[in-house]
């Protein structure tokens, strides 16, 4: 009898050290201290064929530009609408170093690849037409780096994040000018995995 009361003991201890584990998740009641939002209507979706949805969970706090608004993604999105939601982002003459548009850029797009857990994304640098291709080789791998470490700062998993560098061999802008050096001085960032 008295080792039947010591299992029963040991055993009741064990589940109320286990149920005592999940006792610090917070719970979110419906209506509580979350502000409901409403949910676009596919016929009301921007002309991008991207789907805009209200937050399910508000997850840590992201700086996001003002003027950047979110676009979230269901969990049954096509590649091509999880693609057309990732914004590029830009970079100096000759660094890789973040601006704050470029980390409201990553934190929109973080937010984005939240809701869309399984989604693989590959980080494509790439340079303007200045200096040798070595050299824009380095700086587009640096520049592809640094917004990747930078997701990972926000909550993306390195394993889902990969990267490669194009250096100047692949311009959007054809043209010789700073307006077409700008614009080819970006990260892409090109969904490998819906």
């Amino acid at each position: 009898m008295k080792n039947g009361m010591k299992l029963y003991v040991v055993m009741f201890s064990c589940g109320l050290f286990l149920a005592g584990g999940c006792a610090n998740k917070e719970v979110v009641k419906k209506d509580e201290g979350m502000a409901s939002a409403p949910v676009a209507k596919p016929a009301e979706s921007p002309k991008n064929g991207a789907v805009v949805l209200a937050p399910q969970k508000e997850q840590a706090a992201l700086p996001v530009h003002p003027s950047t608004s979110v676009q979230e993604v269901p969990k049954n999105t096509s590649a091509s609408q999880l693609q057309s939601a990732l914004d590029k982002i830009y970079f100096d003459f000759d660094s890789s170093k973040l601006s704050d548009a470029a980390r409201a850029t990553l934190a929109k797009n973080a937010s984005v690849l939240m809701k869309a857990t399984a989604a693989k994304i590959r980080v494509e640098g790439n340079c303007d037409e200045h200096g040798s291709a070595e050299y824009n080789l380095a700086l587009g791998e640096r520049r592809a780096q640094t917004a990747k470490k930078y997701l990972e700062t926000l909550g993306i998993s390195e394993g889902r994040l990969s990267t490669v560098s194009y250096g100047k061999e692949r311009p959007v802008d054809q043209g010789h000018d700073e307006t077409a050096w700008k614009k080819n001085r970006r990260d892409e960032f090109v969904v490998v995995t819906p």
